[in-house]
């Protein structure tokens, strides 16, 4: 056996290594879990929340559907806008199926 392999495994198997070094591979995999897949998604829905309540008339928005829209009317406390989208033609749309906001 490569020796730097068969150090390592003696030394995970000693018993002054203790049960962490069971636990030490559990452990640095949660840790990168955390920071490349669970904080960056918290972020991004933390942004996208801010986005749906800075949501007023006027703005121009496209639906998760692909719905390109004005806001016609936004009522305070609703879950829902009303869009503008073409000629008249107005939609009742969630404010949760807003999927970007363009200026």
């Amino acid at each position: 056996m490569y020796w730097p392999f068969a150090l390592l495994l003696q030394e995970a198997t000693s018993p002054g290594f203790g049960g962490l070094g069971m636990f030490l591979p559990l452990i640095l995999i949660f840790v990168v879990f955390y920071f490349f897949i669970i904080r960056p998604q918290q972020k991004r829905e933390k942004k996208r929340k801010a986005m749906i309540e800075a949501v007023r008339k006027g703005d121009r928005v496209v639906t998760a559907g692909g719905i390109h829209g004005k806001v016609h009317q936004v009522e305070s406390g609703a879950t829902s806008v009303l869009l503008d989208v073409d000629g008249g033609i107005k939609l009742r749309v969630e404010k949760q199926s807003l999927a970007s906001v363009k200026e």
